[in-house]
């Protein structure tokens, strides 16, 4: 529980376009002090232990960022004197590298470039050190050992975070041979809990490309904490409490289910496919929870389970393959759907309806999102009698 002399932080959880309910659920089930959600992420309260555990444990969100400043700034001068009054040194110390994300919209500092410039002299002024280097920031947080720092100014409002994971969440650790079409962990993991997946019922994968739906699902069936396998950007804060942090990652250990609660299969037509799903599945330690086979669409096995969930991203006509020569593999996958017991759900990320109406399923909308830059919806349907 927070303590009075815990600090207190106002984080925010950033996440894909659409994936804020399934964040905010997250976040709930954390027991975490929500704000109301906005589009890219939900507000949250948090004490040290709390921040920590975000990382640690949220399966769908990109980063988790701490709100240091709001303020504001018509002017360069106005900009600098509130910079300097930051505590940046409860969050970077002294030599190390700083990432600065700058954006402006409708301000009147509107120069990006000026903008950075200003707040890393901020820092330095502050530290009582020479001006920090910048590191080159990138979409997915390989700045080695750099402090991302993000500011943003709408409206002349300014609005200073720093990032308190460092890598982007979905960089689990495990996944390092993908197929042509990589999903995002955070994805598959949020294509699961919007379904609505019960870890105690079976789920197959009957196009499972580098096996992360498969992976995600034997980690959330075994309760293993996704951030167990990586570092974070707080664990260079000068505040870190490295005591806190080993508590909750004992706690999380000590959390682990033995095996996966219910049957995983996985299966894909390509022998490199089910090579890079056994060898991601090793490295996440949850090969032996997957059973994960080469064998076509139309050749999967019948699940003698009255109930349980088919879970997949098909090709989805922009980059794989065409729509027209895709309609026979998703009337496949309709035909295979219709072999299942009557109650079981099956969801897919899908990008043309065309294709969706190939499956013959009543398919409902669970989020519409972003993948590889196509945006795409969580279709979910139950099997008719």
């Amino acid at each position: 529980m927070p303590t009075a002399s815990r600090p207190r932080y106002n984080c925010y959880a950033v996440t894909a376009p659409g994936l804020e309910p399934v964040t905010a659920t997250e976040l709930t089930a954390l027991g975490m002090e929500t704000g109301d959600t906005e589009p890219g992420g939900i507000p949250f309260r948090a004490d040290e232990a709390e921040l920590y555990a975000a990382n640690l444990h949220l399966r769908t969100a990109s980063r988790v960022l701490v709100r240091v400043a709001e303020f504001q700034a018509t002017s360069f001068r106005d900009l600098e004197s509130r910079a300097r009054a930051i505590p940046w040194e409860r969050f970077v110390v002294a030599g190390r590298p700083v990432q600065l994300r700058v954006t402006c919209r409708k301000s009147r500092l509107y120069h990006s470039d000026a903008v950075a410039e200003r707040v890393r002299d901020a820092i330095s002024h502050r530290l009582g050190a020479p001006t920090p280097s910048l590191a080159p920031a990138d979409e997915e947080g390989e700045g080695g050992e750099a402090q991302l720092f993000v500011v943003r100014f709408s409206h002349d409002r300014c609005t200073i975070s720093v990032d308190a994971s460092g890598r982007l969440l979905h960089l689990r650790g495990y996944r390092q041979a993908v197929g042509r079409a990589p999903l995002r962990e955070t994805l598959a993991a949020a294509m699961l809990l919007a379904s609505g997946w019960d870890p105690e019922l079976p789920l197959v994968d009957p196009m499972c490309g580098s096996g992360t739906i498969a992976i995600e699902a034997a980690m959330l069936s075994r309760q293993i904490a996704p951030g167990l396998r990586r570092s974070f950007a707080f664990q260079n804060w000068p505040e870190f409490r490295a005591d806190i942090w080993a508590e909750l990652r004992a706690a999380a250990m000590a959390a682990i289910h033995p095996a996966a609660r219910s049957a995983i299969q996985a299966s894909d037509r390509d022998a490199g496919a089910i090579a890079a799903t056994i060898a991601n599945a090793e490295r996440a330690g949850v090969a032996s929870d997957i059973t994960a086979t080469q064998r076509a669409l139309s050749s999967i096995d019948p699940i003698p389970s009255p109930t349980g969930w088919l879970v997949t991203n098909p090709p989805y006509g922009h980059r794989v393959g065409d729509v027209e020569r895709l309609r026979a593999l998703y009337a496949r996958l309709g035909q295979v759907a219709r072999t299942l017991h009557p109650g079981w759900i099956v969801a897919m990320l899908v990008a043309d309806p065309r294709l969706e109406g190939q499956v013959g399923l009543p398919f409902e909308d669970a989020f519409r999102t972003t993948n590889g830059g196509i945006w795409v919806r969580l279709a979910v349907a139950t099997v008719p009698a």
